[in-house]
């Protein structure tokens, strides 16, 4: 139970490896949630213009 062990937080470490003894960590995302939400509201805008265009017609 030392480096050579996979099973063990030490020897993933060793090993360069993850899994349950040695979870990766999870990515956070840093844009705020204004800007996304405005990117959004962005690509939702062309929907509503098809359906109005379909309707005039």
């Amino acid at each position: 139970m030392g480096r050579g062990d996979r099973r063990t937080k030490k020897g993933k470490i060793s090993a360069g490896s993850f899994g349950n003894s040695r979870p990766q960590k999870v990515k956070v995302d840093k844009t705020p949630k204004a800007a996304t939400a405005a990117k959004v509201a962005k690509k939702a805008a062309p929907k509503k213009a098809a359906k109005k265009a379909a309707e005039k017609e």
